[in-house]
């Protein structure tokens, strides 16, 4: 067993969901990336007695309750938290955060993973599975949502993402996402989604997405993201304000695609935004040609994830790494 487990865990874009359960409907399905850059960071060790130091160090000290208990563990543990992934901003801070932890404290024991258990028992992937997915292994990630209630949704086809491609992330750190209650509430009172919308995205999702990852299109992968996050926008536009949650990241996406930028939308409830340049180079020149004087945004540009989350075990005196899809 080791001595200290560090982790990290990649942030996440929700790219759109393929359907939103009604009277006739009862899945959820999703369609995300993980990012490279944009991630949580912890340590966990053992200790005398259990402490919690870091950035959101009450709920990662309400996880690491809840599994000392379900995994019937007596140690007292100390998480040093490095790095967080934004809160409330679309990029899949909860999940991961509760990821994090629970895989750090098996590998730290000598217990086999469980993540889609673990996901569940810590409430993770209530709608979406592409956190959870993306924790496992990287890439563009399409799941069909929740079977039942006590299962996490059904990851059904994973792409490798181009190398090459860059995201352009748009931040407003001045708002929030939508979470917690309020996205119950939202959920609960938005009128029924159409057939024909979900029928649409699955239509662009299958003949347009997937096709175009794999043949390096971004022309066309950036227009079936394009049309997916307006319909979407449109549908949560009445919970939200309209089809972005800030009107400075809709201005500043709105000058990306002007300057030549592809697959404009929101992660999950935002605030932040994306869009898709097909180099670097190409990235650096649209947001270059995009600036605006007085804006309230941030730009990040960055790659996408092919690979999931890397923990580093620690013994002494040798310590040595592994990424997740190849942890023994």
């Amino acid at each position: 067993m080791s001595d200290s487990v560090s982790i990290q865990v990649p942030g996440r874009l929700h790219l759109g969901f393929l359907d939103i359960p009604g009277k006739d409907s009862s899945r959820f399905g999703s369609i995300g990336l993980p990012l490279d850059g944009i991630s949580t960071r912890l340590e966990v060790s053992r200790a005398t007695r259990t402490s919690v130091h870091g950035n959101e160090s009450a709920r990662v000290f309400s996880h690491l309750a809840a599994l000392r208990s379900h995994l019937d563990l007596a140690d007292h543990h100390q998480i040093t938290v490095f790095e967080t992934i934004p809160a409330h901003a679309g990029l899949g801070s909860g999940t991961q955060l509760a990821l994090a932890v629970s895989a750090a404290l098996r590998t730290l024991h000598g217990l086999p993973f469980r993540v889609s258990d673990d996901a569940a028992f810590l409430g993770r992937g209530a709608r979406s599975g592409i956190g959870i997915a993306a924790f496992e292994e990287g890439g563009l990630i399409f799941d069909a949502g929740k079977a039942k209630d006590d299962l996490t949704p059904t990851v059904i086809s994973r792409i490798p993402f181009p190398n090459e491609w860059r995201i352009i992330l748009v931040l407003d750190s001045s708002a929030q996402g939508i979470h917690g209650d309020a996205e119950i509430k939202a959920f609960r009172t938005l009128p029924p989604f159409p057939e024909e919308s979900s029928a649409s995205i699955c239509r662009h999702a299958l003949m347009e997405i997937m096709p175009a990852l794999i043949e390096k299109d971004i022309a066309t992968f950036g227009n079936a993201i394009t049309a997916i996050q307006q319909k979407l926008g449109d549908y949560f536009a009445p919970a939200q304000g309209g089809r972005f949650a800030s009107r400075a990241v809709e201005e500043t996406l709105t000058r990306l695609a002007e300057c030549g930028a592809v697959g404009i939308g929101q992660s999950s409830w935002g605030p932040t935004g994306f869009a898709f340049a097909e180099s670097q180079v190409a990235a650096e020149r649209i947001t270059a040609a995009s600036a605006l004087q007085d804006t309230q945004t941030t730009i990040r540009i960055v790659a996408a994830r092919n690979n999931g989350a890397t923990i580093t075990r620690k013994t002494k005196p040798a310590e040595f790494e592994l990424a997740y899809k190849n942890r023994c």
